[in-house]
């Protein structure tokens, strides 16, 4: 059985891939013409990133209980 703490660090580590491609989209948006799609791509990787937080960090708490 996966403990919640090693979901936690599985979720942890999807997080650090969405912010390498946010920092993509962020990179592409300065030396691309297509700057307002990159600049809706980071919108929505910072939604999901965020959410990917709230998540890690509610694992870890119950993985204290």
């Amino acid at each position: 059985m996966e403990s919640l703490g090693d979901l936690a660090d599985e979720i942890a580590s999807v997080q650090n891939r969405v912010s390498d491609i946010m920092f993509d989209a962020l990179r592409a948006q300065l030396r691309d013409s297509k700057a307002d799609e990159a600049k809706e791509l980071e919108r929505r990787l910072a939604k999901v990133r965020r959410s990917l937080q709230k998540a890690e960090t509610l694992l870890r708490g119950a993985n204290e209980d």
